[in-house]
């Protein structure tokens, strides 16, 4: 998704050229010319029960007189706090995500400052929104066709909502490069997968990353780690990946996560029922990968060091 700010205000809004407006209203009021806007559409769906201002609450209108945009989706925060905007922003974007729309519009309705960290949240909303697992599963759902999400701001607060959208891209790419992995299955997910991505990202973004095989944990006494690893016919590897963004005198921030990619319980089998999750026991790999990616982004000074010992803990 392409991700920008657009300078607007509550008097444009009727002409903003988009395929669906977002607009986030807070609980205490609707502006009344807002309302005006929509031929009293709003007003009448708050008198009529259709919408309450309550936190969480949603209405969503198709073709609505006055608005260019074909669809406007009216979410309810409680306050303009980051985490009400938040979830006000991802109700709207959920009603209008699975329609045609490709370019989604996103406003604060009435009075309100976007910060950044407002405009970060637009940008996490929305992946979080629109994710959706196919690696294994070509019979998915049809993926959302957003593309493009505008952030309407004041002029005043360009620069702010600029470096949020920027810093939420970051985000995003590791949060959803985490839940990839995280979603796979072990025998799509397996520990050389998992060198592989952190390889990747070396490439890209001229990480410093190590992978150990067996005989390089061997040498280094890793004995706990080869226990673990010693019944699967599948290889470990002992992932190491630096960041190094500051200077060398500067102590790291070391992130160490755990990598089984299943986890049967090793000989004593865990029941059967729900083994189906221990794939996610590589959890903390897929988080501290997602989190190198957004690093690898934001390029802050300081150094980070991720470690990760992956390998499966089953038998055969």
């Amino acid at each position: 998704m392409d991700f920008r700010h657009q300078i607007s205000s509550p008097d444009a809004l009727h002409s903003l050229n988009c395929d669906a407006l977002v607009l986030v209203v807070t609980a205490d009021a609707i502006d009344p010319a807002l309302d005006a806007l929509l031929a009293a559409a709003l007003g009448d769906a708050i008198a009529h029960g259709d919408l309450a201002l309550k936190s969480g609450k949603s209405l969503y209108l198709h073709r609505p007189a006055g608005i260019r945009a074909q669809r406007v989706a009216f979410a309810v925060a409680g306050d303009t706090s980051v985490k009400a905007f938040k979830a006000a922003v991802a109700n709207g974007i959920n009603l209008v995500k699975n329609g045609g729309a490709k370019h989604v519009a996103v406003g604060l309705a009435g009075s309100g400052t976007l910060t950044d960290a407002h405009a970060e949240a637009v940008v996490t909303a929305a992946h979080e929104c629109t994710y959706l697992y196919r690696h294994t599963k070509p019979s998915a759902p049809a993926a959302s066709k957003i593309d493009k999400v505008s952030l309407l701001c004041a002029k005043a607060d360009v620069k702010p909502v600029q470096q949020g959208l920027a810093r939420g891209e970051a985000i995003a790419a590791g949060v959803d490069l985490a839940r990839e992995w995280a979603d796979r299955p072990g025998n799509h997910c397996t520990p050389t997968h998992l060198a592989d991505v952190a390889k990747k990202l070396g490439k890209e973004y001229a990480l410093n990353v190590e992978v150990l095989d067996r005989k390089a944990c061997e040498k280094l006494g890793m004995g706990s780690f080869l226990a673990v690893a010693q019944a699967s016919a599948e290889p470990l590897r002992f992932i190491v990946a630096r960041y190094d963004g500051a200077a060398k005198s500067q102590a790291p921030v070391v992130l160490v996560g755990k990598g089984i990619t299943f986890d049967t319980g090793g000989v004593s089998l865990k029941p059967g029922g729900d083994m189906d999750e221990m794939k996610y026991d590589m959890g903390g790999a897929a988080s501290v990968l997602g989190t190198l990616r957004a690093i690898a982004e934001l390029k802050p000074k300081l150094n980070l060091v991720c470690i990760i010992p992956s390998c499966e803990n089953m038998p055969g």
